[in-house]
């Protein structure tokens, strides 16, 4: 009731329990917790001193007017958070988590502040518009006066480098940010020499935060001239994890939309269906060719297309070759600069039992579910709900949320054979310590199938788990459990590391 007044308040006008508008039904809104219900209007995360004093007012006084906002709030609460100042909010109440430009704390953020204790350049690695430059800048905040921060595709920035040695060397006592590091591949050679001889002075770490798309090129230059002095963290889209406590239905947004911020965060789902169309095609036409492959745009899609629709299924080169009208070995290629560019993932085999008659081939999946639904055409849940790839739509998402928040010493593969026992993944911790896990999208009937049990008995699996859609945690019997993805990933995988 609470918040059906303050939008009428606001001008805004609706049917009986609906708000066009905000696109939420009452009954939706959390009214229990005061910090979930502000933060639907906020679309914050971070929970600020001057959040708390704005609390107390809403829920004492009511807000009447943007600049009893101001006042309540502060004139620098959401520069950071939300990148808008208070006037630029389209009317008094449209400060929904929707309408910002929401700074979602990413997971990696103190892996890479730890790196850059005890190395001296860090590379962070991801596709196009995953929130890296977000990210650094996040972290130049923090530093302030110890960073720099410069973008390589700004020629101001790059003017400011056509003498590397001599512009760097002023910063010796800064972090460095190069962002889209692939525009100037030829400064690793200096930056080498830097490193070297800032170590000389005792200066071992901290010096360069090095941004850049998983270019083939710039991987391999990069790795061949700082080799022993730079380690590489890849920055993937958001996890369930990271989006958890936004709103009562992030995860199935995040499955529908997929991770990519902008994609995510979108008013509604034909405007991130329109951002993830226009993102597939700019990449494809753009990005793709200057990060290296020369590649028909047209031909790439057709073949992204058929991965999307084979997605979570094993590799079928010929298939696709005949489809394509090309060779096998052209098929193998395409799939080496996909996964080189972190848009698809191949999941190998397990292949440790010589006895057994096992499926060599991979698996291949398309990373980001919002980027299958979009090279399908899928706009909205509904239509996903009835769409032959749901199954392995969500399967895939939720393999690439655990692998995402694996320990880097983790082995992953999957269990086939050709009697048809089955496993959808295997983490291995250790020799002695194996995981199975099925993926099931079901409720009412998660048990896994025959082949399964078939296969855990195999592998010689330590533990045997069932993700569902649910939220109830349960055993099946003494050895398989029934859990939820945040489950897991929260609780359980936190205990492995």
């Amino acid at each position: 009731m609470f918040v059906k007044q303050l939008c009428k308040k606001g001008g805004c006008t609706h049917p009986k329990g609906f708000c066009p508008k905000y696109g939420r039904y009452w009954k939706d809104v959390p009214g229990q917790h005061a910090r979930q219900r502000l933060s639907i209007f906020l679309g914050r995360v971070t929970w600020t001193l001057a959040q708390r004093k704005l609390r107390e007012h809403i829920f004492t006084t009511g807000v009447d007017s943007v600049e009893t906002f101001n006042e309540v709030a502060g004139p620098k609460t959401f520069p950071v958070s939300t990148g808008r100042k208070h006037t630029d909010l389209p009317c008094n109440y449209a400060m929904t988590w929707h309408n910002c430009k929401v700074m979602i704390e990413r997971a990696i953020k103190p892996v890479i502040k730890d790196l850059l204790t005890r190395f001296p350049a860090v590379g962070l690695l991801g596709p196009r518009q995953v929130g890296k430059t977000t990210l650094a800048l996040s972290l130049a905040s923090e530093l302030k006066d110890s960073s720099i921060y410069l973008d390589l595709e700004l020629p101001s920035d790059r003017a400011k480098l056509s003498d590397p040695e001599l512009y760097l060397g002023q910063h010796e006592e800064s972090l460095v940010i190069l962002d889209e590091i692939h525009r100037l591949p030829g400064i690793f050679k200096t930056l080498r020499s830097l490193i070297d001889r800032r170590r000389r002075k005792g200066n071992r770490r901290g010096q360069f935060l090095l941004l850049g798309s998983a270019s083939i090129d710039l991987l391999q230059q990069s790795a061949e001239t700082l080799a022993g002095r730079i380690t590489y963290q890849e920055l993937r889209p958001l996890s369930e994890p990271e989006i958890a406590d936004l709103r009562p239905d992030a995860g199935d947004q995040l499955w529908v939309r997929g991770g990519f911020p902008d994609s995510f965060l979108a008013a509604d789902d034909k405007e991130s269906f329109e951002w993830r169309s226009a993102f597939i095609q700019t990449y494809l036409e753009r990005d793709v060719p200057a990060l290296g492959p020369r590649i028909p745009a047209e031909t790439l899609r057709r073949y992204w297309q058929m991965l999307a629709h084979n997605q979570a299924q094993m590799l079928n080169a010929a298939q696709l070759a005949s489809g394509l009208g090309v060779s096998g070995h052209t098929v193998a290629r395409y799939l080496d600069i996909m996964v080189d560019l972190l848009l698809v993932r191949r999941l190998p085999p397990w292949s440790s039992n010589g006895k057994k008659r096992l499926v060599r081939t991979p698996k291949v999946f398309v990373r980001d579910s919002g980027l299958v639904h979009a090279l399908l055409g899928i706009r909205e849940q509904e239509e996903l709900l009835g769409h032959p790839i749901v199954g392995a739509s969500w399967e895939g998402m939720v393999i690439e949320n655990v692998l995402g928040a694996l320990p880097p010493s983790a082995q992953t593969s999957f269990y086939r054979t050709s009697v048809g026992a089955e496993i959808d993944l295997i983490i291995e911790f250790g020799a002695r310590d194996r995981w199975a896990i099925d993926v099931k999208r079901s409720i009412g009937n998660p048990a896994p199938s025959k082949g399964f049990y078939i296969g855990c008995e195999d592998i010689r699996a330590t533990r045997q788990i069932v993700l569902y859609p649910g939220a109830e945690r349960y055993k099946l019997d003494p050895k398989t459990e029934v859990m939820s993805l945040d489950m897991l990933l929260g609780k359980e995988l936190h205990r492995a590391k």
